[in-house]
């Protein structure tokens, strides 16, 4: 059994990138600076299954308690997710003891968009 889940196409007036796609031309400097925490957050092997995690939790959000089990202590997964929030990665809602993570789909079309492909010549 597959979990694959169909996600809702976004309408390309609600998603603002940072830069234009990768494949389009070089970023300049201010492009630069505005993506580069991004990867440089997404860079850490942890935050990057912390990502995984959330990003794929059946509903869109995971509370902490569901993906915690990444190898290392709860102060460091606290931690990598304070990196990834800050990064613009994630969001957060606190619900009684617990917190809820989400990534928000305008997150994950904007990174789409600045790794797509050139598009093929004709």
């Amino acid at each position: 059994m597959s979990n694959t889940k169909v996600l809702p196409l976004l309408e390309s007036e609600s998603v603002t990138p940072c830069c234009p796609p990768l494949a389009e031309r070089p970023m300049n400097a201010a492009e630069a600076e505005t993506a580069a925490p991004m990867f440089k957050a997404l860079g850490d092997p942890v935050r990057l299954r912390l990502f995984s995690a959330v990003a794929s939790h059946e509903g869109g959000e995971a509370c902490v308690c569901d993906i915690s089990d990444v190898g290392v202590s709860q102060p460091t997964v606290s931690h990598h997710l304070k990196k990834l929030k800050e990064a613009g990665l994630l969001t957060s809602e606190r619900r009684g003891t617990w917190v809820y993570y989400r990534v928000e789909p305008s997150v994950l079309a904007a990174m789409g968009r600045l790794l797509a492909p050139a598009p093929a010549a004709a």
